[in-house]
């Protein structure tokens, strides 16, 4: 059991881009869409923080903008710190809520060892679909100020271009999940906090549905 506790809190955060130029590209990418992630799901949260709203749709632009840029050129100051901004503000946004990106996401990680961030990227265009009857509106509004075209569809075909073009596999088998404890990470998914924030909720039913469509 983790217990969290004020003094493990910073008091001061120092963002230095040039502290990142030495990220390999697989990195560079999956923490870039750990930060697209939070940004997503933030947005895509039911819950009321239009404060967040705002970080979260802006996070997402910094992100599509730069982090194709830092993944080709990683002495790219300009974009490396505006993913550090992006990566900033995902992690303001997502008071607003996380889902089942995440909710997925934290138990395959520690069960298997899977880097967050990736895990996060391979989840994502499932948990689209997943979302779909409660998000394409919002989605839709999030296209348009990205300047993506085809709304809530149009979306997720760039998020399937973004991750292809990282390097990103297109399933958790790809990423090394074999032989999975479905059981395992189901219970693990919904006893996680950021189910709360998904907006459809998650059932036992759904969520095996939806783990074994990342699969």
């Amino acid at each position: 059991k983790i217990i969290f506790h004020p003094k493990f809190l910073p008091s001061v955060v120092i963002c230095d881009p040039e502290l990142t130029v030495g990220m390999p590209q697989f990195i560079t990418a999956g923490t870039g869409l750990d930060a697209f992630a939070h940004c997503v799901e933030a947005f895509c949260s039911p819950h009321y923080h239009p404060m967040s709203q705002g970080m979260a749709l802006e996070g997402m632009r910094l992100v599509k903008d730069y982090l194709p840029r830092a993944y080709a050129d990683g002495t790219d100051i300009e974009a490396r710190a505006h993913m550090m901004s992006a990566a900033a503000m995902g992690a303001t946004a997502f008071q607003k809520g996380l889902g089942a990106i995440h909710a997925l996401s934290h138990p395959i990680g520690a069960m298997y060892h899977t880097h967050h961030g990736t895990t996060n990227a391979v989840c994502m265009p499932a948990v689209l679909q997943f979302n779909r009857p409660a998000i394409t509106g919002v989605m839709t509004q999030a296209a348009d100020y990205l300047g993506i075209a085809g709304g809530f569809d149009g979306f997720c075909a760039y998020v399937d271009e973004l991750n292809a073009s990282l390097g990103i596999p297109k399933t958790l088998t790809a990423l090394g999940v074999t032989d999975p404890d479905i059981d395992r990470i189901v219970a693990g998914a919904l006893s996680d906090p950021s189910t709360g924030g998904n907006p459809v909720e998650m059932t036992e039913e759904n969520t095996r549905a939806l783990l074994q469509a990342c699969l």
